[in-house]
């Protein structure tokens, strides 16, 4: 369990973390993520703290959105991040292909 993110990132400074804002200069899509990854998101009010994301310019990504939104809601946007990050994995542990009732 960590105190704040301050903690986090100390406890985790050398884990592969990647921090999500609409302030990002890369599309999530177009990272390849190693394993194992962490994404980070902030609130959902305030979003990540601006110089946490200077100092991380190249691990910080955003998802596209039209200009005139402000953004996806916190859940939507952790569930686009994690599943990207499933798809990269080919889906590992989880079931891809649903059956019928009857076939």
């Amino acid at each position: 369990c960590y105190d704040n993110l301050d903690h986090f990132l100390t406890v985790n400074a050398d884990k592969n973390l990647y921090f999500f804002s609409q302030k990002g200069k890369h599309c999530y899509t177009d990272i390849i993520y190693p394993e194992p990854v962490y994404l980070v998101f902030g609130k959902e009010s305030q979003g990540l703290p601006e110089d946490l994301l200077n100092a991380h310019l190249e691990r910080t990504v955003r998802i596209p959105m039209r200009p005139t939104l402000r953004s996806l809601n916190l859940g939507n946007s952790v569930a686009l991040a994690a599943y990207e990050v499933l798809r990269q994995g080919n889906f590992a542990g989880l079931a891809t292909e649903g059956k019928l009732a009857g076939r």
